[in-house]
């Protein structure tokens, strides 16, 4: 039985496994050099695996490394440095949206219109 709140990657992991009648151990071994304990930590929602293990597992269960990855809930950590760097009034930007706690629909909406309105441009 899954876990209850457990994450969307972890639990769509889970179930390709299931379906591919992979024990823990097995799947593992397909992987590479990592442990069972590794895997079932991150089934559990416990680990997020690394991009480089994210690929190997979509090749192992048969998918498209995109299908699990657009699963992974992360921020985008790297991303948001580099953004940082070519812009650093982002930052400005990003603490004051937390200073007038911006909502996540709030800033949803933004980004829809700007969206929106680039698309009238074109």
């Amino acid at each position: 039985m899954l876990t209850v709140g457990m994450n969307a990657l972890a639990k769509r992991i889970r179930e390709l496994r299931d379906l591919k009648d992979l024990s823990l151990r097995e799947f593992a071994r397909q992987l590479g050099n990592i442990s069972p304990a590794h895997v079932s930590d991150i089934e559990n929602g416990r680990r997020n695996p690394s991009d480089e293990l994210l690929r190997k597992m979509a090749v192992v269960l048969g998918v498209e490394f995109e299908e699990l990855h657009k699963l992974d809930d992360r921020l985008p950590l790297e991303e948001l440095r580099n953004a940082l760097r070519l812009d650093p009034a982002l930052g400005f930007a990003l603490r004051k949206m937390t200073e007038e706690k911006v909502s996540s629909e709030e800033l949803l909406t933004l980004a829809a219109r700007k969206r929106a309105s680039g698309e009238e441009k074109k």
